[in-house]
């Protein structure tokens, strides 16, 4: 049997507006998201910025295979980079934290690659994803190790601060009480990347990250 042919987004890079509330105090920042593949690998890098608090930034690196996208190596910075290695012909995720290490699963994204790898899945057949599919995923983060399932919603009107777009929505409920719920918009727009991603604490809590604009990389 053949395998299947994903269509994986083209390299761009996307700015992202971030509106925000902790401790009912509204904030705002800015997003941006280089997406780089050259059809045998790629490398993503996300990086959140806030005038007065910093940036994170999140990398994922990895080679593009009949399945999709398979991380070799994420990382996420504050302050100092923490990072998890995918040593796939030992079965394993290593974490630079000295946490340890995890059985690596078939499908295994990090918690950047997770996104893109729905990106590419629904730009590859994107009727398959109905509303109440569940999509399931092993998602790496910088020290451990969970299991993710995203449900498929319905395609969404989105109002933007320069107009309006369309996403199809993907939710994944939160993993425990002080989890947050995380919901994504895969934007047919630009190649079913993400054109809004929203998370939202049991307090109440929010980071509502929009798109602004598309760019060249």
């Amino acid at each position: 049997m053949a395998a299947a042919v994903h269509t994986v987004p083209a390299p761009v890079r996307i700015k992202y507006d971030i509106q925000g509330e902790v401790k009912g105090f509204p904030y705002s920042a800015n997003a941006e998201l280089l997406w780089l593949q050259d059809g045998k690998t790629y490398d993503a890098r996300l990086e959140i910025s806030h005038f007065l608090l910093g940036s994170r930034v999140q990398t994922s690196k990895g080679l593009i295979s009949a399945q999709g996208l398979e991380p070799i190596r994420f990382g996420d910075k504050v302050r100092s980079e923490v990072a998890a290695h995918f040593e796939r012909d030992k079965g394993k995720v290593i974490f630079s934290a000295n946490t340890p290490d995890a059985d690596l699963l078939p499908g295994a994204q990090d918690q950047l690659s997770v996104l893109l790898q729905i990106s590419t899945l629904v730009g590859s057949d994107p009727a398959r994803y109905i509303r109440g599919t569940q999509v399931p995923f092993q998602a790496i983060g910088p020290r451990s190790a969970e299991n993710w399932v995203f449900t498929a919603g319905e395609l969404e009107k989105i109002t933007l601060h320069n107009g309006e777009t369309t996403g199809l929505k993907f939710t994944r409920p939160p993993m425990s009480e002080f989890e947050p719920r995380l919901e994504v918009w895969f934007g047919p727009d630009v190649g079913y990347l993400p054109v809004r991603v929203r998370l939202t604490q049991s307090n109440g809590d929010f980071v509502d990250q929009l798109w602004r604009t598309t760019q060249k990389p």
